[in-house]
């Protein structure tokens, strides 16, 4: 892990660590992680949950988003599913700001397997609030 294992969110994230995910990258407004899939992360079909593949884009989301001491919440997101993936592949995550003006901000997340192949496209809405990450 970079950096951001370090920061008290990543420190926090016990829903990140469960899944494996990895903090391949963590700079103010872009950020990269990694999961490798594993069989309890299959759906009924023995392909990748959803679910999970949200979670790994949310994650990247909001390392990239929680750019400074304000903590950074979801104000909502989408996800287009492209291509399913099954377990023993690993899944990557890159998100980019787009905007952030005031309080609010828009992320781009990409998903992709080992290949570089799209898996999933994510856009996320934050929302700074006014509590301190650093309390």
């Amino acid at each position: 892990m970079t950096d951001a294992a370090t920061r008290p969110m990543m420190q926090n994230d016990l829903a990140s660590a469960a899944l494996g995910m990895i903090v391949e990258r963590d700079e103010p407004g872009l950020a990269v992680v990694s999961m490798r899939v594993r069989e309890d992360m299959t759906n009924g079909f023995r392909i990748t949950h959803g679910g999970l593949v949200f979670a790994l884009a949310d994650t990247a989301f909001a390392i990239a988003c929680n750019e400074d001491d304000n903590v950074t919440v979801a104000a909502g997101a989408d996800i287009t599913f492209l291509k399913s993936t099954v377990a023993g592949q690993t899944l990557t995550a890159t998100a980019v700001r787009r905007t952030r003006s005031g309080r609010t901000g828009l992320y781009d997340v990409s998903v992709v397997d080992e290949h570089g192949d799209p898996v999933a496209e994510f856009r996320g809405r934050s929302l700074t609030t006014n509590r301190s990450s650093v309390e």
